[in-house]
């Protein structure tokens, strides 16, 4: 999605790789496993100082949880890299099965964002600090929270990458760029 959107995209691996990037996207996957890799790789802490200076992050699903300062649902040991001031729960929509889609208002866009929720969280809470930037609008979960901004910091609890969409990337392409 970023190569698309003219930006240079690397994997991160090493501490020097992150020393490289002007921004870091935390993508989807497993949130326990994604904080005790980034621990056996000794980027978790290198991390966490980066995003505390101030680099723009965007969480994706798992990202989400990675960024969020609490979370409910979780493992007794589960860490997070932390950044937004937010309560988020994991897997609040249910089970694989349960995975779904759907359009969605997102502040800074002018038309809807088809948004593909795969095992999602959702935000439980947010301090007044942090920007709501999307809700789901109806079925059992209407009014949660799926999308928020804190400062350089972003997440969603849906996978804007598998729809092909790039503005919600774009939005934060911007945030790099504002930063720099």
């Amino acid at each position: 999605m970023l190569d698309g959107l003219g930006v240079r995209a690397v994997t991160v691996r090493r501490t020097s790789e992150l020393d490289a990037c002007d921004g870091l996207v935390i993508p989807g996957g497993e949130s326990t496993t994604m904080a005790k890799l980034a621990r056996t790789f000794d980027l978790f802490e290198p991390i966490r100082h980066r995003l505390k200076e101030g680099m723009p992050a965007f969480g994706t699903c798992a990202g989400m949880i990675m960024l969020a300062d609490r979370i409910e649902d979780g493992t007794a040991d589960q860490e997070t890299l932390g950044g937004l001031d937010i309560t988020v729960r994991r897997n609040a929509f249910g089970r694989q099965v349960d995975s779904f889609e759907g359009d969605l208002a997102f502040s800074g866009l002018d038309a809807p964002v088809h948004a593909i929720f795969i095992r999602a969280p959702w935000v439980e809470a947010v301090s007044d600090r942090v920007e709501v930037l999307a809700r789901v609008d109806g079925g059992e979960a209407a009014g949660r929270i799926v999308a928020v901004r804190q400062g350089s910091l972003m997440a969603t609890s849906f996978h804007p990458e598998v729809g092909g969409d790039p503005r919600v990337h774009r939005l934060f392409v911007d945030l790099v760029s504002e930063a720099e």
